[in-house]
């Protein structure tokens, strides 16, 4: 089982990335579910959500304490939230960043395994097709590229799927952005 956690500031779609990972899931057969952990609800307030993806049944409900997979969708997280706490020891790391992983997290890519941290400017991505700073679409098809776990196609169906038209195909380029990014890194 792929267990998933997602963290990010309120307003930044933390919550519907985590949904939009399980519904791409799905598409390909896969048992998934989704789930957020919410502290005080506001906009910038730090969000979790968690996912799981497996091929049978997932019974447990559980928040998600010992993650393969950590995205990190605000990086200003990095200094108030212990967002790699737990974090399997072969586990990877996707951190929404223009900086190279070893500027931002230097201690963290000596600890991995090599070519278990990632940077994507998954931001960046949003503004230029979406036009608004949701990196909800590019982290999950980074996670799609470093993982193997999902094709981009299944991730960029979840974002058209929820929203039809200009806003699902904007979400759609924004993630095969940055998938292209990842697999150009690996």
């Amino acid at each position: 089982m792929l267990q998933i956690r997602l963290h990010g500031r309120g307003g930044q779609g933390v919550v519907t990335a985590a949904e939009m990972l399980t519904l791409a899931a799905f598409y390909e057969g896969h048992h998934a579910q989704a789930f957020p952990s919410f502290g005080s609800e506001r906009t910038g307030a730090p969000v979790v959500a968690y996912a799981r993806i497996d091929n049978k049944e997932i019974r447990t409900h559980e928040p998600i304490q010992q993650p393969g997979v950590v995205l990190v969708q605000d990086k200003t997280l990095l200094g108030s939230v212990d967002v790699f706490g737990g974090l399997d020891p072969n586990g990877y790391a996707i951190i929404n960043s223009k900086d190279a992983p070893e500027v931002v997290v230097p201690e963290l890519v000596k600890m991995l395994p090599k070519g278990h941290v990632f940077t994507v400017p998954a931001t960046d991505f949003a503004m230029q097709k979406i036009g608004k700073p949701l990196p909800g679409a590019p982290m999950l098809s980074a996670l799609a590229a470093v993982t193997d776990i999902l094709k981009l196609e299944s991730v960029q169906k979840a974002f058209q799927e929820r929203y039809p038209g200009k806003v699902g195909d904007a979400n759609a380029e924004t993630a095969a952005l940055a998938y292209n990014y990842i697999k150009g890194v690996l």
